[in-house]
């Protein structure tokens, strides 16, 4: 409530006066003045773009007398030879046809020959009857905002080289970890006397290195040595222990290629990298082929991986279990599961990682699992290898994103005997 019968407490008449002496100023300050001072250029024109009346701040950007311009300029006149261009092409027939444009961004011709980025808004003033009268503009600053925008304009640019520069890093990555993957692995399988081999390496993801591997290689007197496994991880660090196991399976082989013996071996070299602080282990499997007339004998162990599968020349398919078989690399000694097995003409044995029977299927995303893995075998006819090989390949692209593991796939065989016609020719 307002005090009128009470004496001014101290400092408040000091108050009084200073807003007095304010709205005093404000009841002097004439509209003329608030038009020609605003913060912003102001400008009526006829409505042939005549200027008939201009403000003091943008005839002071303009750098002109109001003589110069009142009468005897158009308001184009002011613009760029750009601006001019759009103003006469967008800008005057989008404000004759709706009586009013806003924030229109322009450049005008500033003072020393400068360009000065301006936004624009017009207003057709109409009479009672609605004829058109005049046009109101207000052309508001922009160099603020342009520079905003070319800041941002350039921020945007560096980001998109970034984006570029990454995206060529990644595929200079990719490129390299492609090459350093197929390193870890047999550039081809040798042809083997009497036998068929196929194989296939699936990589989930082309950014990491992954820990499966596989090998077919020859030993003495006939006999060739294989080898299937998966190191846990992925990354250089297990792409490191593929490389260590590969070499070591090779050597210790080359030495006595006993499975059990091999395995053990590897168990060795691996458990004094895990003592050392790098806790990778492997599962794999390995076995010896011995190629006889009209079979192959084999004999093969496993460290706690999948069991090996046969597809017979019957076209039924069953496990070589392997029980019992540890992780390689966790303990300092370690059991390993032996069996042996005959491949007849038309047989398969095929070795593979867990990628494959841990895939995600359907609605569920249930794992594949290997009871789904023999059934699919058995659907396949009995042609050898790499028709099985082929097959897989085809199944594990139909995983989708559901297979987010590596993969790689071994199958060594006996090839069938070629059918005869009733001759007796082969056909």
């Amino acid at each position: 409530m307002c005090r009128t019968d009470q004496a001014p407490e101290p400092g408040e008449e000091q108050d009084v006066d200073v807003t007095d002496a304010v709205f005093t100023s404000l009841l002097e300050d004439s509209a003329e003045e608030l038009y020609e001072q605003a913060p912003c250029g102001y400008l009526s024109t006829l409505m042939d773009g005549t200027i008939a009346k201009i403000n003091a701040t943008l005839l002071d950007w303009l750098g002109l007398d109001r003589s110069q311009v009142v009468g005897r300029m158009r308001f184009s006149d002011l613009l760029t030879v750009g601006g001019k261009l759009y103003h006469e092409t967008h800008f005057a027939p989008l404000l004759q046809m709706q009586g009013q444009v806003s924030g229109i961004a322009m450049d005008i011709k500033a003072s020393a020959g400068r360009r000065m980025p301006v936004l624009v808004t017009s207003k057709v003033k109409t009479s009672e009857d609605g004829e058109p009268l005049l046009v109101r503009t207000t052309v508001f600053d922009a160099r603020d905002r342009r520079a905003y925008e070319a800041e941002l304009l350039r921020g945007r640019r560096v980001a998109e080289e970034a984006r570029r520069q990454a995206e060529a890093d990644r595929e200079r990555l990719q490129e390299a970890l492609a090459v350093l993957q197929q390193s870890l692995l047999p550039a081809q399988l040798p042809t083997v006397p009497g036998l068929e081999a196929g194989s296939h390496y699936h990589t989930a993801s082309p950014d990491l290195l992954g820990g499966d591997f596989y090998d077919l290689f020859p030993l003495d007197t006939g006999r060739w040595a294989f080898f299937l496994g998966d190191v846990c991880g992925k990354g250089p660090q297990a792409a490191a222990i593929t490389s260590l196991t590969r070499y070591t399976l090779r050597a210790a082989a080359l030495h006595d290629a006993d499975p059990v013996t091999v395995l053990t071996t590897l168990n060795t070299v691996l458990h004094e990298r895990y003592r050392s602080g790098d806790t990778r282990y492997c599962t794999a499997i390995f076995g010896v082929l011995e190629p006889r007339d009209g079979h192959a004998d084999v004999h093969l162990a496993s460290g706690g991986h999948p069991s090996a599968l046969i597809q017979r020349a019957d076209g039924s398919a069953d496990y070589l279990p392997t029980p019992g078989g540890m992780l390689i690399g966790v303990l300092p000694q370690a059991q390993f599961a032996a069996t042996r097995a005959r491949l007849l003409p038309g047989d398969t044995l095929l070795l593979y990682t867990d990628g494959l029977t841990e895939a995600r299927t359907g609605p569920e995303r249930a794992l594949y699992g290997e009871d789904a893995l023999r059934a699919f075998t058995a659907t396949q006819p009995p042609a050898g290898p790499q028709a099985l090989i082929t097959a897989l390949t085809g199944l594990l692209a139909g995983f989708g994103e559901g297979l987010d593991d590596d993969t790689a796939l071994l199958a060594v065989g006996v090839p069938a005997p070629l059918p005869t016609t009733a001759s007796g020719n082969l056909t």
